[in-house]
């Protein structure tokens, strides 16, 4: 599909979830870049994990915003308000928006699926239905890899089928993608859907199995392995994740007219995985050095004797794995970033922001 080249300075861009861990880095790297225009953040700051760790790359973000020529203003508020939607959409009329804000967690939506229901399918309908009444030049928005379920077919294409989904939340994102769909169809709307592979890094997500595995390990505690070791991830470090977002909000997919006269929807999905898979076993093994190097952890630590392996968890896959080829070819970027120099920096931040 053809894309619309889009200069991003002197934009208005809003990016929802945005202290949240991929919408800060982006934030981040949006204040660095451009040289004009302005960013609204919205975010409800919930507790799904602690919100102090929301405040700190919210802080992070203001100090940034204090040296870069780019506006930014941060709004507390839920996406799944949609009156507080209209009325952002209204004031600022957005040039691009980028949907982050969601629900995440696959076994999180076992216990409180209402959470999912709100937040990842009212919330992104009432984004859909702004941006229908008040255009914008592209919407992106978060997918995830979870949406591939019981694919048996390796690497995950975004040719292939989705149709078997193992958790609510995994439906709830192959929802968005349809709802996506239907808005470009109708109404003529640019979006670009993006399935993120398992992403990690410093000021990560607390409920993400490296950073809880960093807290249990810290405390002398013993990490659960899920299905006794044989999972294998296709982890994704967050610069590899931004860069890819960022590259996508410069290219929009080009809006066309059918024989019938009538728009193709000019919408677009990718992977942005890093095309590796990591056996668990061996990511547990690297994680426990880089936190052995970073002094997180003492140099005689005994990494058997804090390790129990354990069945497979509900709502899980056993395999991950992205084929980021569409990603490369359309915008020249693979991930690329490995799992050693990933987790040294997680480990070095943690060394620091945890003692």
């Amino acid at each position: 599909m053809g894309k619309v080249r889009t200069d991003l300075n002197g934009k208005c861009i809003l990016v929802t979830g945005s202290p949240g861990f991929i919408g800060a880095n982006l934030v981040l790297r949006l204040l660095s870049e451009m040289s004009s225009g302005a960013i609204v953040s919205l975010d409800n700051m919930n507790d799904y994990y602690d919100p102090k760790l929301k405040e700190h790359r919210l802080g992070v973000i203001e100090k940034a915003a204090g040296t870069s020529p780019v506006k930014h203003i941060f709004v507390k508020g839920s996406i799944a308000d949609k009156a507080l939607v209209d009325e952002l959409f209204g004031t600022y009329h957005f040039d691009i928006a980028v949907n982050l804000a969601a629900q995440p967690g696959a076994r999180y939506s076992i216990e409180h699926p209402d959470a999912y229901i709100s937040s990842n399918i009212v919330g992104f309908f009432n984004i859909l239905e702004a941006c229908r009444h008040y255009p914008v030049e592209h919407l992106v928005y978060a997918s995830s890899s979870s949406v591939y379920g019981g694919n048996k077919k390796i690497p995950f294409s975004v040719e292939d089928k989705v149709d078997d989904p193992v958790s609510l939340y995994a439906a709830t994102k192959k929802s968005d993608e349809l709802l996506a769909h239907s808005y470009s169809k109708l109404y003529n709307i640019p979006s670009t859907g993006l399935r993120f592979f398992t992403v990690y890094g410093p000021a990560g997500r607390p409920d993400m199995f490296y950073y809880s595995a960093a807290k249990t390990l810290a405390a002398n505690g013993k990490i659960k392995i899920f299905n006794y070791g044989n999972c294998k991830r296709d982890f994704t470090y967050i610069d590899d994740i931004v860069e890819g977002v960022y590259r996508v909000m410069q290219g929009a997919p080009e809006k066309k007219n059918g024989e019938d006269g009538l728009p193709l929807p000019p919408c677009a999905i990718y992977n942005i995985g890093g095309g590796t898979p990591v056996n668990l076993l061996d990511f547990v093994n690297t994680l426990q050095e880089e936190l052995v190097r970073a002094g997180v952890l003492p140099s005689d630590y005994d990494f058997e004797a804090h390790r129990e392996l354990v069945g497979m968890q509900a709502g899980d896959v056993p395999v991950t794995y992205a084929d980021s080829k569409a990603l490369e070819d359309d915008y020249g970027f693979r991930p690329n970033i490995g799992i050693r120099e990933g987790l040294r920096k997680f480990a070095e931040w943690y060394a620091e922001y945890c003692k």
